[in-house]
C-alpha cells in the first residue's frame, strides 16, 4: 500500500517473512537503534528482502535467510546502511543483471559467500566480511564496482575472487586468513588494487591468471607465501610496490602520519557537531582536541616536533546524551585529518570483551581490539568490567588486557569508554595505568526540558509528523514535571515519548469513522500527548 519514495519506518523486533519488491522506490528503516528491527526468512526459503528493477533503501537492519542470499537485487538500486545479514546458504547479498549497490557499514556474518555482485556497478564502502564457508567476496560479468575500507577474513576459500572480465577497484581493503588466496584475478579481469593488506592466507597473497591485466600498488603482504603476489604465464599486470616499511595493520596504508586530510569533510562532520541540541560543554571539547590535532598535523608536516598524543577519551553522563552519536563524528574527524586511515566504529559491550575460562578473555579482548584497529573502539557500559560477578574475574582480565593494547596501539586506534560518571571513576581505579592512556574527560549532561522539546520536534519532523499548536508548551511542562535522575533516559526518553504520542494519533484515527487527511496523518495533537503521559 506504500507509495513510491515512501519511507517505512519499523518498530523494533523480529518479523518472520520475505519482503518482495518490483519496481517499486521503497526505504526500510530501523526506528531504534542500528540491529533493533530483524527480518527473518529463513523458514520462507526466500531471501529476507528481495528487489526486482527495484530502488531499495535498507538502514540499521538484520536480515536472515536461510538457504538463499539474505539480500537480491536484479537491476535496479541497493542501498544500504548500517545493517548486517547472515545466509544459511547461499550469500550475504547478491547483486546483478545491471544493478547499482550503494552499502555502507553493511556487516555480513555468514554465509556460502559474502556478497556475491555480476554486471553491477557502484561502491561498497567500510563493510566487513567473515565467518562465510567459501569466498568473502565474488566479482563477475564485468562488474566494475569501488570497494573502500572494507575487511575481509576468515574465509574458507579465497578472500576476494574476480572473475569473467570483473574490473572492480578495491581501495585499502583487509584481506586475512583465508583457506586459499587473499585475492584471486582470473577469466580476463582487470582490477584495481591499491594499498591492500594481505595478510594470514594459506594460498598466495594475490594470484592474477592468464589473460588478465590490472593494476596493483602499495599493497603489503604479512604472512603469506613467497611470493605473495603469482602471477601465471601470459598475466600481465602493472605492479608498484609498496615503500620500504609500510605498515601492516589497520588496512593497507602505512599508519607512519602521511595519511591524506580531508578539510572540507572536517568542516562539514564539525558543522554536524554543532546541528545536535544542547551539549555545549562536549563540543567545545571535541572542537579543542580537533584543533590541537589539525596543529599537530600542520607542525609534522613542516617537520617539527610533535609530543606524543592520546586519541582515546572517557564519556560520562546518563544514557541517551548522544554519547554514541559523538563517539561517530570523532571517529569520522580523525579519518578526516588524517590521523586514522578509517572512520570505522566498533560498539561494544562487556559481553564482547569478557570469556568464560581462564585464558579466554584476553584473546577474546585483543580479537575485538584487533578489529577495531584504524578506527574507533567504543566501549558501552565500561564500569561494568570492574565489577565483580563472583569466582574468578574476568573482567578485570579484560580490563589489563585493554591497558596494554591501547599503549602498544595508541597511534593506531581511538579508544571511547561510556558509562555513568560515578560508575566511571571506580573503573578507572582497577588498573594502575588505565586512567593515564586517555586524554580527557567528557561530561554529557542531561538535556534541559526545552532541549527535550525540540528533540521531540525534531524527531516527529525526521518522521513526517507536526505538532499541533499547544503541544510543545505542554510537552515542555511535562519534561519540566519529571524527575530526572542519572537512570532518566534523556533521548530516549523523547523517542518513547514520542512513539506512544503516534501510538495514541493511531487510535484516534482509527475512531474517526472516515479516511483521515493528509494533515490528520501529519499531526500529533495535545490529546495524543494526554494519552502517552496517562
Amino acid at each position: 500500500m506504500a507509495p513510491d519514495d515512501a519511507v517505512i519506518r519499523l518498530a523494533p523486533g523480529t518479523y518472520a517473512e520475505a519482503i518482495v519488491l518490483e519496481k517499486r522506490r521503497i526505504s526500510l528503516v530501523s526506528s531504534g537503534e542500528p540491529g533493533s528491527v530483524t527480518i527473518d526468512a529463513r523458514e520462507t526459503g526466500r531471501p529476507a528482502v528481495t528487489g526486482r528493477g527495484a530502488d531499495i533503501t535498507l538502514q540499521g537492519l538484520v536480515l536472515k535467510a536461510g538457504d538463499t542470499a539474505a539480500v537480491t537485487a536484479a537491476g535496479g538500486r541497493l542501498s544500504m546502511r548500517q545493517c548486517e545479514v547472515a545466509a544459511r546458504f547461499g550469500a550475504g547479498l547478491s547483486a546483478a543483471d545491471g544493478a547499482t549497490v550503494d552499502v555502507s557499514e553493511v556487516r555480513v556474518t555468514a554465509g556460502q559467500y559474502g556478497m556475491l555482485l555480476e554486471d553491477v556497478g557502484g561502491l561498497i564502502d567500510r563493510c566487513e566480511i567473515s565467518n562465510v564457508a567459501e569466498d568473502g567476496l565474488i566479482i563477475r560479468l564485468g562488474a566494475d564496482p569501488t570497494v573502500r575500507d572494507t575487511v575481509i577474513n576468515t574465509c574458507g576459500y579465497r578472500g576476494v575472487y574476480i572473475y569473467q572480465a570483473g574490473r572492480p577497484t578495491l581501495d585499502q581493503c583487509e584481506i586475512g586468513q583465508t583457506g586459499d588466496a587473499g585475492l584471486s584475478v582470473a577469466h580476463q579481469s582487470a582490477p584495481t588494487i591499491r594499498n591492500c593488506w594481505v595478510h594470514d592466507t594459506q594460498g598466495a597473497g594475490i594470484t592474477v591468471g592468464r589473460g588478465c591485466k590490472g593494476h596493483i600498488e602499495g599493497c603489503t603482504f604479512e604472512n603469506t607465501p613467497i611470493p605473495p603476489i603469482h602471477l601465471d604465464e601470459g598475466a600481465a599486470p602493472t605492479i608498484v610496490e609498496a615503500p620500504a616499511g609500510a605498515g601492516t595493520r589497520a588496512g593497507a596504508r602505512p599508519l607512519d602520519k602521511a595519511l591524506q586530510q580531508d578539510p572540507e569533510r572536517v568542516e562539514k562532520l564539525l558543522a554536524e557537531l554543532d546541528s545536535m541540541i544542547g551539549l555545549a560543554g562536549v563540543k567545545a571539547e571535541v572542537r579543542a582536541l580537533i584543533d590541537e590535532i589539525q596543529v599537530n598535523e600542520w607542525r609534522r608536516a613542516a617537520g617539527l616536533s610533535v609530543g606524543t598524543v592520546s586519541h582515546h577519551l572517557i564519556f560520562t553522563g546518563a544514557p541517551g546524551t548522544g554519547k554514541t552519536t559523538v563517539a561517530r563524528v570523532y571517529g569520522e574527524l580523525l579519518k578526516a585529518l588524517g590521523v586514522l586511515p578509517n572512520g570505522k566504529f566498533k560498539e561494544v559491550a562487556r559481553r564482547d570483551l569478557v570469556g568464560q575460562y581462564i585464558g579466554h578473555t584476553a584473546e577474546k579482548a585483543t580479537a575485538v581490539f584487533e578489529e577495531a584497529l584504524g578506527g574507533v573502539l567504543f566501549i558501552d557500559e565500561a564500569y561494568t568490567l570492574s565489577r565483580s560477578t563472583g569466582g574468578s574475574d574476568f573482567g578485570r582480565e579484560a580490563i589489563d588486557t585493554l591497558v596494554k593494547l591501547m599503549e602498544d596501539h595508541r597511534d593506531e586506534v581511538a579508544v571511547i569508554v561510556a558509562g555513568y560518571t560515578a560508575e566511571m571513576l571506580d573503573f578507572l581505579d582497577a588498573n594502575a595505568g588505565l586512567a593515564s592512556r586517555f586524554a580527557k574527560t567528557l561530561e554529557f549532561e542531561n538535556y534541559s526540558p526545552a532541549e527535550l522539546v525540540d528533540i521531540v520536534g525534531r524527531m516527529a519532523r525526521g518522521d513526517d509528523y507536526l505538532l499541533a499548536d499547544g503541544v510543545a508548551d505542554a510537552l515542555l511542562e511535562w519534561f519540566d514535571s519529571i524527575d530526572r535522575d542519572q537512570n532518566f533516559g534523556n533521548a530516549r526518553e523523547a523517542r518513547r515519548l514520542l512513539e506512544g504520542m503516534r501510538k495514541a494519533q493511531s487510535g484516534r484515527l482509527r475512531a474517526l469513522g472516515r479516511m483521515p487527511s493528509r494533515d490528520d496523518l501529519r499531526t500529533l495533537t495535545l490529546d495524543d500527548l494526554l494519552a502517552a503521559t496517562a
